[in-house]
């Protein structure tokens, strides 16, 4: 099965949203998620069916990337490009077959998969054995919030921060964490 990683802005106490909705208005963030989840295109983002409906109906599906909504009961209401399956392993099995025409024509295989959300997600996929990176914003700040990330496993390690920046009064930086392996060769 391919690998994947899992993004998300994360406050001091690990918060991530408050009803349905960011607690926050970060357009670096914003920003920085676009980067990382287009990146050279072909890139899958999945999500669970909370954090589809929190998309503005404008950004739905997710422009430049195969989105993909995990939900245990069938969605009828979807668009054609996007993707519903009942299990991240059955989504993993069908995005590692799948080929993606790109612009000369040619059909390649996804470059990148991302979990984007939300809660529940990232605490059922963070200890999963293909979850292999964690791209964090990290939030120097706490925020009232009802949905948290999990925990960060210690075969996590941080292997890249930027310099802190501040927007709208609300310090963060962008953080890397990759999983280190246990075995010593």
């Amino acid at each position: 099965m391919k690998n994947f990683s899992i993004i998300s802005a994360i406050d001091e106490n690990r918060g991530i949203g408050i009803n349905n909705q960011l607690p926050w208005q970060l357009k670096a963030d914003l920003k920085h998620f676009s980067e990382i989840t287009v990146g050279q295109k072909n890139n899958a983002v999945i999500m669970g069916l909370n954090t589809w409906k929190s998309l503005p109906e404008k950004y739905r599906p997710l422009p430049d990337r195969l989105n993909v909504v995990l939900s245990k009961e069938s969605i009828s209401d979807l668009p054609e490009n996007v993707l519903n399956f009942q299990s991240l392993d059955e989504a993993l099995k069908t995005l590692e077959e799948k080929k993606i025409s790109s612009k000369g024509g040619q059909a390649s295989g996804l470059n990148e998969i991302f979990i984007i959300g939300g809660g529940m997600l990232y605490a059922s996929t963070i200890n999963h054995p293909n979850c292999n990176k964690l791209y964090l914003t990290e939030i120097l700040k706490t925020f009232d919030c009802d949905t948290f990330f999990p925990e960060i496993p210690s075969v996590f390690k941080k292997t890249q921060v930027s310099d802190n920046q501040e927007e709208n009064g609300i310090p963060f930086r962008f953080a890397v964490f990759e999983k280190i392996s246990n075995d010593i060769c």
